[in-house]
Protein backbone atom coordinates (compact mmCIF):
# COMPACT_ATOMS: atom_id res chain seq x y z
CA UNK A 1 0.00 0.00 0.00
CA UNK A 2 1.00 3.38 -0.81
CA UNK A 3 0.20 6.93 -0.68
CA UNK A 4 0.45 9.02 -3.99
CA UNK A 5 3.86 8.79 -5.99
CA UNK A 6 2.92 8.52 -9.07
CA UNK A 7 3.42 11.68 -10.62
CA UNK A 8 3.78 11.64 -14.50
CA UNK A 9 2.01 14.75 -15.93
CA UNK A 10 0.66 18.37 -14.91
CA UNK A 11 -2.95 19.74 -15.62
CA UNK A 12 -4.20 22.82 -13.80
CA UNK A 13 -7.49 23.13 -12.04
CA UNK A 14 -9.00 25.62 -9.76
CA UNK A 15 -5.77 27.58 -10.35
CA UNK A 16 -3.33 24.54 -8.95
CA UNK A 17 -1.36 21.80 -10.19
CA UNK A 18 -2.92 18.68 -10.50
CA UNK A 19 -0.80 15.45 -10.75
CA UNK A 20 -1.52 12.74 -13.12
CA UNK A 21 -0.75 9.31 -12.80
CA UNK A 22 -0.24 6.25 -15.04
CA UNK A 23 -1.21 2.36 -14.91
CA UNK A 24 0.56 0.39 -17.24
CA UNK A 25 -1.47 -1.75 -19.66
CA UNK A 26 -1.53 -3.76 -22.75
CA UNK A 27 -0.76 -0.73 -26.20
CA UNK A 28 0.50 1.69 -23.67
CA UNK A 29 -0.58 3.64 -20.60
CA UNK A 30 -3.01 4.73 -19.18
CA UNK A 31 -3.31 8.19 -17.80
CA UNK A 32 -5.58 8.96 -15.25
CA UNK A 33 -6.20 12.71 -14.30
CA UNK A 34 -8.06 14.21 -11.24
CA UNK A 35 -9.92 16.94 -12.07
CA UNK A 36 -12.17 17.65 -8.75
CA UNK A 37 -14.66 15.66 -6.93
CA UNK A 38 -16.14 13.10 -8.99
CA UNK A 39 -14.33 13.97 -12.36
CA UNK A 40 -11.06 12.15 -13.99
CA UNK A 41 -10.15 12.41 -17.18
CA UNK A 42 -8.64 9.18 -19.05
CA UNK A 43 -6.25 9.14 -21.83
CA UNK A 44 -5.56 5.59 -23.73
CA UNK A 45 -5.09 4.94 -26.92
CA UNK A 46 -4.90 8.32 -28.25
CA UNK A 47 -8.48 8.48 -26.83
CA UNK A 48 -9.98 10.41 -24.39
CA UNK A 49 -12.10 10.00 -21.97
CA UNK A 50 -13.89 12.78 -19.29
CA UNK A 51 -16.19 11.29 -16.07
CA UNK A 52 -18.36 13.15 -14.64
CA UNK A 53 -17.06 16.66 -15.91
CA UNK A 54 -18.12 19.75 -13.46
CA UNK A 55 -18.26 23.64 -13.12
CA UNK A 56 -15.73 22.68 -9.60
CA UNK A 57 -12.93 22.22 -11.95
CA UNK A 58 -11.06 24.78 -14.09
CA UNK A 59 -12.70 22.61 -17.32
CA UNK A 60 -9.83 24.97 -19.57
CA UNK A 61 -7.38 22.50 -18.61
CA UNK A 62 -9.73 19.31 -19.36
CA UNK A 63 -8.81 17.96 -22.72
CA UNK A 64 -11.50 17.38 -25.70
CA UNK A 65 -13.43 14.34 -25.28
CA UNK A 66 -13.66 11.56 -27.34
CA UNK A 67 -16.05 9.92 -24.60
CA UNK A 68 -18.03 11.55 -21.54
CA UNK A 69 -19.41 9.55 -19.22
CA UNK A 70 -22.06 10.69 -16.28
CA UNK A 71 -22.77 8.43 -13.52
CA UNK A 72 -26.18 10.71 -12.04
CA UNK A 73 -28.26 13.45 -12.50
CA UNK A 74 -26.75 16.04 -10.14
CA UNK A 75 -24.88 19.14 -10.64
CA UNK A 76 -21.61 18.22 -9.44
CA UNK A 77 -21.77 14.77 -12.04
CA UNK A 78 -24.24 16.46 -14.57
CA UNK A 79 -22.97 20.02 -15.72
CA UNK A 80 -23.69 21.18 -19.03
CA UNK A 81 -21.42 24.08 -19.29
CA UNK A 82 -18.81 21.65 -18.02
CA UNK A 83 -19.82 18.97 -20.75
CA UNK A 84 -19.90 22.35 -23.63
CA UNK A 85 -16.21 23.06 -22.98
CA UNK A 86 -15.16 19.30 -23.02
CA UNK A 87 -17.04 17.93 -26.29
CA UNK A 88 -16.50 17.69 -29.61
CA UNK A 89 -18.60 17.21 -32.94
CA UNK A 90 -17.99 13.57 -32.77
CA UNK A 91 -18.00 13.11 -28.76
CA UNK A 92 -20.04 9.90 -27.82
CA UNK A 93 -21.69 10.52 -24.03
CA UNK A 94 -22.90 7.62 -21.80
CA UNK A 95 -25.11 7.99 -19.25
CA UNK A 96 -28.22 6.21 -16.87
CA UNK A 97 -31.64 6.35 -18.36
CA UNK A 98 -32.45 9.23 -15.81
CA UNK A 99 -30.46 11.54 -18.63
CA UNK A 100 -31.69 10.28 -21.65
CA UNK A 101 -32.05 13.10 -24.04
CA UNK A 102 -29.70 15.48 -22.22
CA UNK A 103 -26.69 15.39 -24.26
CA UNK A 104 -25.73 17.14 -27.29
CA UNK A 105 -24.99 14.27 -29.60
CA UNK A 106 -24.77 10.73 -29.83
CA UNK A 107 -25.68 9.08 -26.45
CA UNK A 108 -25.50 5.53 -25.28
CA UNK A 109 -27.72 4.95 -22.31
CA UNK A 110 -26.55 1.99 -20.23
CA UNK A 111 -28.53 0.79 -17.39
CA UNK A 112 -27.46 -0.92 -14.09
CA UNK A 113 -25.70 -4.35 -15.01
CA UNK A 114 -25.67 -3.77 -18.98
CA UNK A 115 -22.53 -3.49 -20.68
CA UNK A 116 -21.80 -1.73 -24.24
CA UNK A 117 -19.12 -1.31 -26.36
CA UNK A 118 -18.26 2.61 -27.09
CA UNK A 119 -15.82 3.81 -29.52
CA UNK A 120 -13.70 0.43 -28.78
CA UNK A 121 -14.19 0.48 -25.08
CA UNK A 122 -16.19 -1.74 -22.61
CA UNK A 123 -18.47 -0.44 -20.29
CA UNK A 124 -20.58 -1.96 -17.76
CA UNK A 125 -23.01 -0.02 -15.66
CA UNK A 126 -23.13 -0.84 -11.96
CA UNK A 127 -25.95 -0.52 -9.29
CA UNK A 128 -25.05 3.08 -7.47
CA UNK A 129 -27.83 4.35 -4.51
CA UNK A 130 -27.95 4.34 -1.02
CA UNK A 131 -29.84 1.41 1.13
CA UNK A 132 -30.06 3.73 4.53
CA UNK A 133 -28.79 7.33 3.76
CA UNK A 134 -31.44 9.64 2.82
CA UNK A 135 -32.94 13.39 3.35
CA UNK A 136 -35.85 12.13 5.87
CA UNK A 137 -37.41 9.03 6.99
CA UNK A 138 -38.84 7.17 3.71
CA UNK A 139 -36.45 8.57 1.38
CA UNK A 140 -32.84 8.56 -0.52
CA UNK A 141 -30.46 10.99 -2.05
CA UNK A 142 -29.87 8.58 -4.29
CA UNK A 143 -32.76 5.45 -5.68
CA UNK A 144 -32.15 2.42 -6.79
CA UNK A 145 -31.62 2.20 -10.48
CA UNK A 146 -31.51 5.93 -11.15
CA UNK A 147 -27.92 6.37 -10.99
CA UNK A 148 -24.93 4.25 -12.54
CA UNK A 149 -21.08 3.47 -11.48
CA UNK A 150 -19.28 2.15 -14.65
CA UNK A 151 -16.55 -0.58 -15.30
CA UNK A 152 -14.14 0.66 -17.86
CA UNK A 153 -12.37 -2.20 -19.95
CA UNK A 154 -8.94 -0.97 -21.62
CA UNK A 155 -5.71 -2.39 -22.09
CA UNK A 156 -6.59 -4.98 -20.57
CA UNK A 157 -7.34 -3.28 -17.22
CA UNK A 158 -10.80 -3.27 -15.31
CA UNK A 159 -11.11 0.12 -14.05
CA UNK A 160 -14.29 1.07 -11.53
CA UNK A 161 -16.09 4.49 -10.91
CA UNK A 162 -18.87 4.16 -8.29
CA UNK A 163 -20.55 7.39 -8.51
CA UNK A 164 -22.70 8.53 -5.75
CA UNK A 165 -23.44 5.31 -3.95
CA UNK A 166 -23.02 3.54 -0.24
CA UNK A 167 -21.64 0.38 -0.34
CA UNK A 168 -24.03 -1.84 -1.98
CA UNK A 169 -24.05 -5.58 -3.02
CA UNK A 170 -23.48 -5.38 -6.63
CA UNK A 171 -20.03 -3.17 -5.68
CA UNK A 172 -18.86 -5.94 -2.94
CA UNK A 173 -20.01 -8.79 -6.16
CA UNK A 174 -17.48 -6.74 -8.11
CA UNK A 175 -14.29 -9.59 -9.32
CA UNK A 176 -11.02 -8.29 -11.12
CA UNK A 177 -11.02 -4.87 -10.38
CA UNK A 178 -7.59 -3.66 -11.69
CA UNK A 179 -8.41 0.35 -10.27
CA UNK A 180 -11.36 1.60 -8.52
CA UNK A 181 -12.21 4.94 -7.62
CA UNK A 182 -14.54 5.18 -4.06
CA UNK A 183 -16.62 8.43 -2.57
CA UNK A 184 -16.68 8.87 0.35
CA UNK A 185 -18.66 11.69 2.25
CA UNK A 186 -21.06 12.20 4.09
CA UNK A 187 -24.17 12.60 4.35
CA UNK A 188 -24.79 11.78 1.04
CA UNK A 189 -22.74 8.23 0.16
CA UNK A 190 -20.21 6.53 2.83
CA UNK A 191 -17.86 7.48 5.62
CA UNK A 192 -14.19 6.41 4.93
CA UNK A 193 -14.62 3.63 7.13
CA UNK A 194 -17.05 2.18 4.88
CA UNK A 195 -15.27 2.54 1.92
CA UNK A 196 -12.64 0.98 3.53
CA UNK A 197 -14.32 -2.16 4.14
CA UNK A 198 -16.24 -1.58 0.88
CA UNK A 199 -12.81 -1.87 -1.42
CA UNK A 200 -11.95 -4.94 1.00
CA UNK A 201 -15.11 -6.85 0.20
CA UNK A 202 -14.12 -6.66 -3.92
CA UNK A 203 -10.17 -6.31 -3.41
CA UNK A 204 -9.61 -3.83 -6.01
CA UNK A 205 -5.56 -4.08 -6.79
CA UNK A 206 -5.57 -0.04 -6.76
CA UNK A 207 -7.75 2.69 -4.88
CA UNK A 208 -8.38 5.86 -4.95
CA UNK A 209 -10.66 8.38 -2.84
CA UNK A 210 -12.25 10.66 -4.72
CA UNK A 211 -15.80 12.50 -4.03
CA UNK A 212 -14.60 12.88 -0.51
CA UNK A 213 -15.93 16.43 0.52
CA UNK A 214 -19.16 16.66 2.50
CA UNK A 215 -21.44 18.99 3.85
CA UNK A 216 -20.30 19.89 7.01
CA UNK A 217 -17.86 17.13 9.66
CA UNK A 218 -14.83 16.57 8.63
CA UNK A 219 -12.52 18.39 5.64
CA UNK A 220 -11.59 16.57 2.88
CA UNK A 221 -8.34 16.42 4.16
CA UNK A 222 -9.47 14.43 6.95
CA UNK A 223 -12.10 12.30 5.26
CA UNK A 224 -9.10 11.06 3.04
CA UNK A 225 -6.75 10.50 5.97
CA UNK A 226 -9.54 8.62 7.77
CA UNK A 227 -9.41 6.33 4.57
CA UNK A 228 -5.92 5.70 4.22
CA UNK A 229 -5.98 4.94 8.36
CA UNK A 230 -8.98 2.38 7.99
CA UNK A 231 -7.04 0.63 4.99
CA UNK A 232 -3.66 -0.03 6.64
CA UNK A 233 -2.21 -3.03 6.63
CA UNK A 234 -4.90 -4.34 3.87
CA UNK A 235 -2.35 -6.81 1.58
CA UNK A 236 -2.99 -6.76 -1.85
CA UNK A 237 -4.15 -3.13 -1.97
CA UNK A 238 -2.45 0.07 -2.91
CA UNK A 239 -3.74 3.22 -1.89
CA UNK A 240 -3.65 6.04 -3.94
CA UNK A 241 -4.78 9.74 -2.56
CA UNK A 242 -4.47 12.50 -5.09
CA UNK A 243 -5.69 15.84 -4.25
CA UNK A 244 -9.04 16.26 -5.66
CA UNK A 245 -9.48 19.58 -4.16
CA UNK A 246 -6.83 21.69 -4.88
CA UNK A 247 -6.68 25.42 -3.21
CA UNK A 248 -7.02 28.20 -5.51
CA UNK A 249 -3.65 30.44 -5.25
CA UNK A 250 -4.43 33.58 -2.84
CA UNK A 251 -6.10 36.27 -4.34
CA UNK A 252 -8.58 34.22 -6.66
Amino acid sequence: MRLWLGVCGLVVGLGAAIAADTIPATGGNIVLTPMVHAGVQIEYGGKVIQIDPSGLANMAAAKPADIVIVTDVHGDHMEPASIDKVKKATTVYVAPKALEGKFPGKTEIIANGETKTVDGISITGVASYNMTRGPKPGMLFHDKGRGNGYVLTLGGKRIFFAGDTECVPEIKALTNIDVAFLPMNLPYTMPPEEAADCAKAFKPKIVYAYHYRGMGGPTPEQNQAAFVAAMKGTAGIEVRTPNFYPAAPAGE
